[in-house]
């Protein structure tokens, strides 16, 4: 046997040697063809470590993205007057742009009982609690007041709120997330009956304003813009302000940031490194015992877009605080002024 084994042994290296080379060969050619294939040379293993899912939602990725029309569908009517009809609409749409999955947000509109064609109205409001949100909360007196004055207001509560769907599981991207729903929302206005198919224009208070002016930044959109104490501190700073309200303090959320920090620039996500890019004309409201939005804050934005040479115009208001009291009345009425003036002046 072991004579045998010595005569025939080359032999059977080969036997053994060739099928493993073969195969060898069969998966590195296989292996090439994906390499090749992909717009990143890389290997599956690398490309599968250095995926970065939430690069779409910077500010200069989201400019370029394909963002999806959704629909509205029509839900049921909340109230009705002389002046206007207040409808609960269901808006699916896709909150990523590069995803093929949809999700239902339920938003507020105010259509005005005048057979005119109007404007449109988006009124982003700032936080509230989950547990204790209702539709509408932090738009409706405002949106009632501009319906009365002849313009469309849409508000949407966001994913996770109300009867919306579950928002996302990653913390920062529920929060890229109200920038596509407001994205999306805008591509769709022409379902809406009685829009003039012209004039668009923004409302924001607190994180609303925020939301706001990145979509500014985001579509270059020339979009007339009422800001009721935005928020416009840099991304990240402008959520860690906050963690103290948490009943954690801000340890979940400190947490997550590190991770997201470990994988993307911040720089490209903060609305401050963008203002650039806005045309739009802007009021800006600011109380001055504003206890949530320093005053100073909103000083520092207005510095930053008076730089631009943007029609701006800033109020503030003494001994008034962070909604707008007791000077409500006054800064709606300026608001009202303030869209009325652009109406079917600027064209998009």
């Amino acid at each position: 046997m072991v004579e045998f084994y010595m005569r025939y042994s080359k032999y059977i290296y080969l036997i053994i040697f060739i099928p493993v080379l073969l195969l060898v060969g069969y998966l590195i050619g296989t292996n090439k063809q994906i390499f090749f294939a992909n717009d990143n040379p890389v290997s599956l293993i690398e490309n599968e470590v250095t995926n970065k899912p939430l690069e779409i939602y910077s500010i200069d990725n989201l400019s370029k993205a394909d963002i999806k029309t959704g629909n509205f569908n029509l839900g049921i009517e909340i109230d009705s007057n002389d002046s206007f009809k207040s409808y609960n609409f269901d808006f699916l749409f896709h909150p990523n742009p590069e995803k093929s999955y949809k999700r239902k947000t339920t938003v507020l509109i105010n259509t005005p009982e005048s057979n005119d064609e109007s404007p449109i109205i988006i009124m982003l409001r700032g936080y509230v609690d989950q547990e204790i949100y209702k539709t509408g909360m932090g738009t409706a007196r405002a949106s009632e007041i501009f319906a009365e004055n002849g313009f469309i207001t849409v508000a949407p509560d966001f994913l996770g709120y109300a009867d919306s769907d579950k928002e996302a599981d990653n913390i920062f991207e529920s929060r890229f997330q109200t920038y596509t729903t407001v994205l999306s929302l805008i591509k769709s206005l022409y379902q809406i009956d009685k829009w003039n198919d012209t004039d668009i224009f923004l409302w924001g208070h607190s994180n609303g304003g925020q939301i706001a002016l990145t979509i500014l930044e985001i579509i270059d959109g020339n979009f007339p813009t009422s800001l009721w104490a935005p928020v416009s501190k840099p991304f990240p700073y402008s959520i860690l302000y906050y963690t103290d309200e948490a009943e954690d303090r801000g340890k979940l959320i400190r947490s997550e940031l590190a991770k997201f920090e470990a994988d993307y620039n911040t720089e490209l996500y903060s609305l401050d490194n963008y203002y650039e890019r806005i045309s739009a004309p802007i009021q800006i409201h600011q109380g001055t015992s504003d206890d949530a939005v320093p005053e100073n804050w909103t000083n520092n934005l207005v510095s930053a877009l008076e730089d631009l040479s943007l029609n701006l115009d800033y109020y503030t208001y003494p001994n008034t605080d962070h909604n707008m009291r007791p000077s409500w009345d006054t800064v709606v009425e300026r608001d009202v002024s303030f869209y009325k003036k652009y109406k079917k002046i600027i064209k998009n």
